[in-house]
């Protein structure tokens, strides 16, 4: 018998790759067919791993939830960047590979960036997400995240509605 073990760790320089590729797996899985395909793998292409590793270098939050030896998925957080919402922090992003998706190791890498947060302070927290990716939408919503504002955002000639999911503590 032999058991896994699953981690949650800051990101460190080594995993650059290892992230750029979880990145790269996640964002095909949920933009395919929302984000059109020419704008979708200009994003994807311009977050290699020399731009993780200058990202992980600058002191930017980003937690692993690692599986084993693979890294399952990232969560890149810190203090929200809208001022027009009263919320303390941000999760920029929480992605997870296709394969460990729908395992509760999304909640555990949520709850994670939020303890996080609020260890330095920032207590309330959004989220933003495409209101076309709707199981992402789901998950807020499963967290306990209150649509709380919408936006849009432009990708290339198309315009895509974005909602943000806000949590007080």
């Amino acid at each position: 018998m032999s058991t896994v073990l699953i981690e949650i760790r800051r990101a460190r320089s080594a995993d650059a790759k290892a992230v750029a590729d979880t990145h790269d797996e996640a964002w095909r899985t949920a933009y395919q067919g929302i984000i059109p395909g020419r704008e979708l793998e200009r994003l994807i292409s311009r977050r290699g791993p020399d731009w993780w590793d200058g990202a992980i270098r600058k002191g930017s939050r980003i937690s692993l939830l690692a599986f084993g030896d693979t890294i399952a998925g990232y969560a890149n957080y810190g203090r929200n960047r809208a001022r027009s919402l009263q919320y303390d922090g941000e999760i920029y992003e929480l992605y997870l590979r296709p394969e460990f998706q729908g395992l509760g190791f999304g909640r555990r890498l949520f709850t994670a960036a939020r303890r996080d947060l609020a260890q330095s302070g920032l207590k309330s927290l959004v989220i933003w997400a495409l209101s076309d990716n709707e199981p992402a939408v789901a998950f807020y919503k499963a967290l306990g995240g209150r649509a709380i504002a919408r936006s849009s955002e432009r990708f290339g000639q198309k315009s895509l509605d974005k909602v943000a999911f806000g949590w007080q503590n």
